[in-house]
C-alpha cells in the first residue's frame, strides 16, 4: 500500500444527491495532490471524508496503510485519532490565543522539541516577532501562515488544506503560495489540497485529480493535464479557448488557420477544435512566415487591452469554407494573449498561426 493517503471506489450523497460517484484518490508521503474543479464538484466532500467530518456511505480510506474508513462495515476512525493535520479555508484561529499558542493548540505533550520545532518554524514563515501577538493584528498572508503551522505541529501522517488561499490578495497570494509550496516540501508531509484555482493547482501540485460532477474527469501531473486534456471540460479549465466546430474530411477539420488533423474522430462525425488564447501566435504584417506544419491566416485588429504581464487583443479573420462548397460563412473573432505589451492599432494588418501543442481535437457533444 503506498504510504499517504488512499481513497478507493468512494461513493457519497447527501439525500437524494449523489455528489460522489466512484472516485478514487492517491495522496503519496512527500507530494502535494490537488483536487481541481468547480463549486459543487465533490472536492470538498473527498477532504472531509478524508478528515473524519464525513461518515464513508461506499468505499475504503487507508492512512499510511491503516484502514480508518469502510462503508461496508461502517468503520470510521474520528478525526483526531487520524493523525491528520487539517487546515480551513478561513483559518479558524482563535482569538483569544497568542500566535505561539495556537500553532501548539493541537499538541498533547508539548516537548522541548516541539517548542524548538516551533520557534524554527516562525522564523522561518517571517513570524518571530509575532510570536506572543494575538490573531487580529496580523495580515491575511500571516494568519494563513499560523494556521499552517498549527496544522503541522503535532506532525501528521497527511496535511488537509481547503482552499487555503483564497481569503489573500492577489498581490500577496503569490508569494505566500510559494512560501507555503516551499516550507511543505521541506517537511515532506503527504499534502492533499481543494482548490478550484487552475494556475494555483500548477504552480502547488506534483499531481492533480481534476473532478467533475462527482467523478474524477482526469488525473496525472500538471504537464499532462495541461498538454494533453483528455476532454473539453478539462481543456476550458485552464482559461477561455477559442472554438471551431465543422464536419470532418479526410481526417481533417477546416478552421480559420486552414485544416487541423483530427485522426481519431471518423469523417463525417462533427468535431471541435479549441485553441488556447495563448496558443494563438500574431506577428505585424500580412503573409508573415510562420513555423513549419503551421497555416496561418491574415486579420484585423479590432481590440487591444493591456493587463501589465500580458496583452489580449481581438483580432478578426475570415472563415474558410467546407470544402464541399457550402456558403461562406461570417469572420471570425479570435481572442488571443500575448506576453508582454503588444499594442497595435485597431484596424492594424497582423498575421496569425495556431500553435499544435495548444490545439486540442474533440468529438462534438
Amino acid at each position: 500500500m503506498t504510504t499517504g493517503l488512499v481513497m478507493e471506489d468512494m461513493h457519497h450523497a447527501f439525500g437524494p444527491v449523489e455528489v460522489l460517484n466512484n472516485v478514487s484518490v492517491i495522496a503519496e508521503a512527500g507530494k502535494l495532490t490537488c483536487l481541481l474543479g468547480p463549486s459543487g464538484c465533490g472536492k470538498t466532500t473527498l477532504l472531509r471524508l478524508a478528515a473524519g467530518l464525513e461518515t464513508v456511505q461506499s468505499g475504503r480510506i487507508y492512512l499510511q496503510g491503516k484502514l480508518v474508513g469502510n462503508g461496508e462495515n461502517g468503520l470510521s476512525l474520528p478525526p483526531e485519532k487520524r493523525g491528520i493535520g487539517l487546515m480551513f479555508q478561513d483559518y479558524a484561529l482563535f482569538p483569544h490565543l497568542s500566535v505561539f499558542k495556537n500553532i501548539a493548540f493541537g499538541i498533547d505533550d508539548l516537548t522541548q522539541e516541539r517548542r524548538d520545532w516551533i520557534e524554527a518554524a516562525l522564523e522561518r514563515m517571517g513570524l518571530a516577532q509575532y510570536r506572543n501577538s494575538y490573531p487580529h493584528v496580523l495580515s491575511g498572508g500571516q494568519q494563513q501562515r499560523v494556521a499552517l503551522l498549527r496544522a503541522l505541529a503535532p506532525e501528521p501522517q497527511i496535511l488537509l488544506l481547503d482552499e487555503p488561499f483564497s481569503g489573500l490578495d492577489v498581490t500577496r497570494r503569490a508569494q505566500v503560495r510559494e512560501d507555503t509550496l516551499l516550507f511543505l516540501k521541506e517537511c515532506g508531509v503527504a499534502v492533499l489540497m481543494v482548490t478550484h484555482d487552475p494556475e494555483e493547482a500548477m504552480f502547488m501540485a506534483d499531481h492533480i485529480v481534476v473532478m467533475k460532477s462527482g467523478k474524477v474527469a482526469q488525473a496525472g501531473t500538471p504537464v499532462q493535464t495541461y498538454f494533453h486534456p483528455v476532454d473539453a471540460y478539462v481543456a476550458e479549465l485552464f482559461g477561455p479557448m477559442n472554438h471551431f466546430e465543422g464536419i470532418v474530411d479526410k481526417g481533417q477539420l477546416e478552421t480559420p488557420f486552414g485544416p487541423m488533423p483530427i485522426p481519431s474522430i471518423p469523417d463525417g462525425e462533427p468535431a471541435k477544435v479549441l485553441v488556447r488564447m495563448e496558443g494563438i501566435r500574431v506577428t505585424m504584417g500580412a503573409h508573415a512566415d510562420a513555423p513549419e506544419g503551421c497555416c496561418t491566416t491574415t486579420g484585423r485588429v479590432e481590440e487591444t487591452y493591456l493587463l501589465g504581464r500580458s496583452s489580449h487583443l481581438h483580432i478578426r479573420v475570415p472563415a474558410r469554407p467546407h470544402k464541399t462548397g457550402s456558403d461562406a460563412k461570417p469572420d471570425v473573432l479570435l481572442h488571443v494573449r500575448v506576453s508582454g505589451v503588444m499594442k497595435p492599432e485597431s484596424g492594424a494588418t497582423v498575421t496569425v498561426w495556431a500553435d499544435p501543442k495548444q490545439a486540442f481535437a474533440f468529438a462534438a457533444e
